[in-house]
């Protein structure tokens, strides 16, 4: 349906991250926008015309996530990472049933739309649960099937389950372009190297992205890197980094490591939110950012997070950057900011997302003022006003929220999903596997 809205404040997220004031953003019937700009240069338009009170930016990109873990959130909390995942969590993950799977993100796709997240980037079993939940709630999601070469996985009939669902389906299909099918090899200590080998020439087959965890945790990949000198050297060597790829997490790299994922335009999810809970390290996002390496934030699990809030992502990717460098100005406000919209975009390698702008999907977030964090008003320069956003209000005074041009969150709800039932089904499960 064509629509204007109409807002005090616009922030396309373009590379100035601009504060547009009196602007409008018109969505075209196919829920791609046709125009943003400011109100006394639109074009003409007999759309309906909606009135917002606040800022209206895009939706938020979460580049890695693990959403159906609602299920677990808490369990193990206190652990660190790789006694988390082999003494809690894939033990769990073995009694996870698939109606299990799509409870889980049901609830977190949820979670997610209400802080103003359209987008994620999923990395779990079952994936047509997974779909078929988003499809539910109206949100958009990367798929990243997993393949795991663990006791009772069988890693050559995950990666054919994938090619097959790809062939079937296409990597992108469901109304406005909302599910995105990939790959999702686990790590490159979980795979032997033909595994990875054979998922990137069917990636690189089927044009798919790749989702995998990189240099987590420095315990983690001891054997590659000194069988390969480190990750991304034998994800390069056997493919992995000629295919749309994205590195979760990417902290422990080297200066060489940095170049070799720019060099092949890879993306990263920068995860600082769990890598400071499950005390993994600090991403050298600064290096990163200054390589052109496309870097985008993610939540990763909402059972090592635990929550599925990217704006919270947002504050601690500046905060963490700031004391690495011992440079407060090494993120601003505007850069976090973009990191979370169109720098999620372009880590997954999607130029239709993440920015408001003729062509791209309407995935529209708006922000009301009702809220201490904007006292001062609107009327102040264009850094205060996003640091205000940024630093004060984050995800509190997100209310309406818009995917492909339909409304799926009004007034902070859910205008789909019963979230009431949602979290009882959670709970219900959750129950059973503990």
């Amino acid at each position: 349906m064509r629509r204007r809205l109409h807002a005090p404040v616009v922030l396309p997220a373009d590379p100035a991250c601009s504060v547009l004031r009196d602007a409008v953003v018109d969505i075209g019937e196919d829920g791609r926008i046709t125009y943003c700009g400011p109100a006394a240069t639109a074009p003409e338009s007999g759309a309906p015309r909606t009135e917002l009170t606040g800022i209206l930016l895009p939706g938020l990109v979460n580049a890695h996530a693990h959403s159906p873990m609602v299920l677990l959130r808490g369990m193990g909390s206190d652990l660190p990472l790789l006694r988390w995942l082999s003494e809690v969590i894939w033990p769990a993950e073995a009694r996870l049933r698939p109606a299990d799977i799509r409870t889980g993100m049901l609830l977190g796709s949820v979670e997610m739309l209400r802080h103003g997240v359209t987008t994620s980037a999923e990395m779990y079993f079952h994936g047509e649960q997974l779909a078929d939940a988003v499809l539910d709630t109206g949100a958009r999601v990367f798929i990243g099937a997993p393949i795991m070469d663990l006791p009772g996985m069988d890693w050559r009939g995950q990666l054919t389950a994938i090619d097959d669902w790809i062939d079937a389906d296409g990597v992108r299909s469901g109304p406005g372009e909302r599910i995105e099918i990939g790959y999702g090899p686990h790590s490159a200590y979980t795979l032997p190297e033909e595994a990875l080998r054979l998922t990137a020439e069917s990636a690189v087959h089927r044009d798919a992205l790749v989702q995998i965890h990189v240099a987590e945790a420095r315990a983690e990949d001891e054997k590659q890197r000194a069988e390969h000198g480190s990750v991304p050297k034998l994800l390069a060597k056997v493919g992995l980094l000629d295919t749309r790829l994205i590195a979760a997490h990417a902290i422990h790299l080297s200066d060489e490591d940095i170049a070799l994922l720019a060099g092949h335009g890879a993306g990263v999810a920068h995860c600082p939110g769990s890598n400071a809970k499950l005390a993994s390290g600090i991403a050298r996002v600064a290096e990163l950012r200054a390589a052109k390496v496309p870097v985008g934030l993610g939540t990763d699990g909402p059972a090592s997070n635990d929550d599925l809030d990217l704006w919270e992502e947002v504050q601690l990717s500046a905060m963490l950057s700031r004391l690495a460098t011992g440079d407060s100005t090494a993120l601003s406000a505007a850069d976090a900011l973009l990191l979370a919209t169109r720098g999620g975009a372009d880590a997954l390698g999607r130029s239709d997302i993440g920015v408001l702008e003729a062509g791209r999907w309407a995935d529209l977030v708006h922000v009301d003022l009702d809220d201490p964090a904007f006292a001062t008003g609107l009327d102040v320069p264009d850094s205060q006003l996003l640091a205000n956003l940024v630093w004060g209000a984050g995800s509190r005074r997100v209310r309406e929220v818009w995917v492909a041009g339909e409304q799926v969150v009004a007034a902070g709800e859910s205008t789909k999903v019963d979230r009431a039932e949602a979290q009882a089904a959670v709970a219900t499960a959750s129950a059973r596997l503990r």
